[in-house]
């Protein structure tokens, strides 16, 4: 069983899903928003797909820690996706993730069309990475 992490925006939805005992978190895709049904749709797809067992959500508070519109979003999208596809789905703070991952993607020198393509999947690596980490696994159990 596996972990899938998202970072959910207001166009597009950064995936990544972690290995099968949990200890790494791997970029999938990038999804374009569309009608809520659309992306349930897909993001039940890839679930089937890897076998995930819970939902890792990137909750973007700010800086001083309150919840702001961005934050609320999140949560919200969090509850329908708990509820449109049975699994358990987690919030996990996000702050600094998109920025760490345009330095990442910078330090490799990755152009700036590339790195438009993909800051929300290595936004979702580093969401659902610092979420495994804080949570190690102990087989499939993380005390969801």
């Amino acid at each position: 069983m596996r972990t899938m992490g998202l970072d959910v925006g207001e166009r597009t939805i950064g995936v990544a899903v972690s290995d099968a005992l949990g200890w790494t978190a791997q970029g999938l895709e990038v999804i374009r928003r569309g009608s809520w049904e659309e992306d349930l749709k897909r993001l039940r797809e890839i679930s089937e797909q890897y076998d995930v067992s819970a939902i890792v959500v990137g909750y973007p508070k700010n800086m001083n820690g309150t919840i702001g519109p961005r934050a609320e979003a999140a949560a919200a999208f969090a509850k329908r996706l708990e509820a449109g596809l049975g699994l358990p789905v987690k919030l996990w703070d996000e702050r600094l993730t998109t920025m760490e991952a345009e330095r990442l993607l910078l330090a490799a020198d990755v152009s700036r069309g590339k790195r438009r393509k993909v800051i929300d999947k290595m936004a979702a690596v580093l969401i659902l990475q610092s979420y495994l980490q804080a949570h190690p696994a102990s087989g499939s159990d993380r005390n969801w």
